[in-house]
């Protein structure tokens, strides 16, 4: 039987970096790995209108760096970096409730995304921004893969859209693709993004891939 693997993961060893960079054994590791998932699941359902693409974390025997990407920085950092001072109380605070080992040193650091068209995950969060402002979803599928199509560096898009779409009564898919998608090609940089739009009637789920051509160079994060 075929297997569906994350394009991600797919291409870890080769142009994909860790999104959690650090080594522990024994019950540290297990505890370590509880904290990125919650802290980076709480940060982006609190965070999701900022359209936060990305959560990473690093840490060594003493700090713990927490890198933020976002298309909007300026919202997430705010005047004199009012904002990211209130984000870190209020992960903090988290750690707290979750009961999570808070790190003698916390840093936070929000990085921009220049070119926020070409990266998946932000386009799901637009697509389904729209979708809850009740714009029409085939309107807003063909809207999306153009203005991705026309981003730098962008070689191809798909977007599939599954759910009572339109508010139906019987849930359907439906997908829209410009250009190609060489899922199975390793060196195909591939960036793949889900979200959730949250309509009266139920969710739709929303999957996007962007094919950026094919590179050999490593990662090195």
């Amino acid at each position: 039987m075929s297997k569906i693997v994350h394009p991600y993961a797919h291409r870890l060893p080769l142009i994909r970096g860790w999104k959690s960079r650090w080594f522990k054994v024994g019950t540290e590791y297990r505890d370590q790995l509880r904290a990125d998932t919650l802290v980076r699941e709480y940060l982006e359902k609190t965070l999701r209108s900022n359209y936060i693409a990305d959560v990473e974390f690093e840490r060594n025997q003493k700090s713990t760096r927490i890198i933020i990407s976002t298309s909007r920085p300026g919202m997430l950092i705010g005047r004199q970096g009012e904002g990211a001072a209130k984000l870190k109380t209020t992960i903090v605070d988290f750690m707290k409730s979750k009961k999570i080992t808070i790190p003698d040193d916390l840093k936070i650091d929000v990085l921009e995304i220049t070119n926020p068209d070409a990266n998946a995950k932000i386009v799901a969060l637009s697509i389904a921004e729209q979708l809850e402002k009740r714009m029409t979803f085939r309107r807003v599928m063909k809207m999306t893969v153009e203005k991705v199509m026309q981003a730098r560096g962008v070689k191809g898009v798909k977007v599939v859209l599954s759910g009572r779409l339109g508010g139906a009564d019987m849930s359907r898919k439906e997908e829209l693709k410009l250009g190609g998608i060489p899922l199975q090609f390793m060196r195909g940089d591939v960036d793949y993004g889900t979200e959730t739009a949250r309509m009266s009637y139920g969710g739709i789920g929303i999957k996007v891939w962007i094919y950026k051509g094919d590179t050999l160079v490593r990662a090195t994060k």
